[in-house]
C-alpha cells in the first residue's frame, strides 16, 4: 500500500484536513475531515472519499490553550488504525506568512519554527492557529517530517515596484512591504489554467478568490505579478470581517479622537468590519443576499464595486486584460456576484453568458468575448500535497 500525505489547514476555531495517498505521484483523496468549533464545543467529522460519514462526534471543550492540541490528538488517535499499512510520509501545513525569507516550502524544524512565531504581528488572525497546528503535529506524530506551504511564497515574483511603500528604505529592509496572500489558491489556478484553456495560461489574467477572505491576484504567464493584499491580509478587497483597504488616516484618527489603542484597532479591522461592520446583519454572503435589511444590499454592492474596481487596477498593470477567474466560497458559488462583476467588465470587452453563470461555468463569457470569464474551484488541499511531496524528495 502506498504512502500517505496529510494536509491541515489550521484555523483559529477550526482544523481542515485531508488524507491523500501518494500512488506513482498520483494523488487521491482517502479521507476528508474537519474539526470545528474549537474553543466552544468541538464537532470532528470524517468523510471518506465518496464522501461517507465515517467518524462524526462532539466533545466538551478541553481548558484553555488546549484547544488545538487536543483536536489533533483526536485526529491522530483516529488515524492509526486508519493508515496501518500505509502510514504517514508527511505532513503539509497552510502557514499564512512566511515573510521575506520563505519563497518556497521548507521542512519545519525548531529554528523554521521560531522563524514563523515572528511573523505573529503581521498575521495575527492566522498566524497563530497554524503554528498550533504543526506544534501539535510535531508533538503527537513524532518523526514524521512536517513542511510548511506559505500563503506568500506564490507572490514573491513581484518586483519592488508592486512590493514597496512609499516609507523610508529602512522599513521596506526589516520586512514592511507588501507580501500578498491566498497564494496556494492562485498557484493551483495557474497550474489548473493550461488544461482550460492553454492561450489564456500564457495571458493577462486576473484571478477574484472570493470567500470570508477575499483577494484578488493579476497573473502574466502563470506568474503573480501584483495582488490585491499587502503587508497583511487586512487589504484590498472588503471581507466577511475585515475591512478591505483604508485610508491610513482613519487609523491615526481612531487613536487620536477615540482614544483606541492598537488592540482595539486590530479587533475593529480583523473581526468587527467587513460585511458584518458593514451590514450590522452578518459575515455570511448567504445570510446578507437572504436579507431584506438595506445596509445588507449596500455591503454587497460595496463588494462588488471594490471587485471591479480592482480588476481594473490590475489589468492596467497587466498593460490589458484577456481573462477573469473566480475562485473560493463566494467566487464558485454566487452566481449573482459574478454576474453584477461581469456586466461591470463590459467596457474591456467582457460578453456574459447568463445561462452559462447560472450552471457555475466552468466558462461564464460568450464564445465571441474578447475577455474569457470562468469558474475555476480552486483545491488549496491538494496544491499543498504537491509541495510536501516535492519538499520530502528534495531533501
Amino acid at each position: 500500500m502506498s504512502k500517505a500525505i496529510l494536509v491541515l489547514n489550521a484555523g483559529s476555531s477550526s482544523i481542515k484536513c485531508t488524507i491523500f495517498d501518494d500512488v506513482d505521484t498520483t494523488l487521491t483523496v482517502r479521507y476528508q475531515g474537519q474539526i470545528e468549533g474549537i474553543g466552544t464545543q468541538p464537532h470532528f467529522k470524517m468523510t471518506d472519499q465518496a464522501g461517507a460519514v465515517l467518524l462524526e462526534t462532539t466533545w466538551a471543550n478541553p481548558p484553555s490553550g488546549k484547544g488545538h492540541a487536543y483536536a489533533l490528538e483526536q485526529l491522530a488517535a483516529w488515524l492509526d488504525p486508519h493508515l496501518p499499512e500505509a502510514g504517514l510520509l508527511g505532513i503539509g501545513h497552510r502557514v499564512v506568512h512566511g515573510g521575506a525569507r520563505y519563497s518556497a516550502p521548507v521542512l519545519i524544524d525548531e529554528v523554521v519554527l521560531q522563524d514563523l512565531h515572528g511573523f505573529i504581528p503581521l498575521a495575527p488572525l492566522h498566524q497563530p492557529a497554524n503554528l498550533a497546528g504543526i506544534e501539535a503535529t510535531m508533538a503527537f506524530l513524532p518523526g514524521v517530517p512536517n513542511v510548511g506551504c506559505f500563503d506568500t511564497a506564490f507572490h514573491r515574483t513581484h518586483s519592488i515596484e508592486a512590493d514597496r511603500f512609499a516609507l523610508p528604505y529602512a522599513f521596506y529592509d526589516e520586512g514592511v512591504r507588501r507580501y500578498g496572500f491566498h497564494g496556494l489558491s492562485y498557484e493551483y489556478i495557474a497550474r489548473t489554467l493550461p488544461k482550460l484553456d492553454p492561450d489564456l495560461a500564457q495571458g493577462r489574467v486576473v484571478v477574484a478568490h472570493l470567500g470570508n477572505g477575499a483577494s484578488m491576484c493579476a497573473l502574466k504567464a502563470g506568474r503573480s505579478v501584483d495582488s490585491t493584499m499587502g503587508f497583511t491580509a487586512l487589504d484590498g478587497l472588503p471581507m466577511g470581517t475585515r475591512c478591505g483597504q483604508i485610508d491610513p488616516g482613519v487609523l491615526l484618527y481612531l487613536m487620536q479622537a477615540r482614544a483606541m489603542d492598537a488592540s482595539a484597532i486590530q479587533d475593529l479591522l480583523y473581526k468587527k468590519s467587513g460585511f458584518l461592520g458593514m451590514s450590522g446583519v452578518s459575515s455570511d454572503m448567504r445570510n446578507l443576499e437572504a436579507s431584506a435589511d438595506p445596509r445588507a444590499a449596500e455591503a454587497i454592492d460595496y463588494f462588488v464595486y471594490r471587485i471591479i474596481r480592482e480588476t481594473g487596477a490590475l489589468a492596467s498593470v497587466l498593460g490589458g486584460l484577456d481573462g477573469i477567474i473566480f475562485t473560493a466560497g463566494i467566487g464558485e458559488n454566487v452566481y449573482r456576484i459574478r454576474e453584477r462583476v461581469c456586466r461591470g467588465l463590459a467596457w474591456l470587452g467582457l460578453e456574459f453568458d447568463p445561462v452559462a453563470n447560472a450552471h457555475h461555468g466552468p466558462r461564464i463569457s460568450t464564445a465571441a468575448s474578447t475577455v474569457s470569464a470562468w469558474v475555476v474551484p480552486t483545491n488549496e488541499e491538494r496544491m499543498i500535497a504537491l509541495h510536501t511531496i516535492a519538499a520530502l524528495t528534495d531533501c
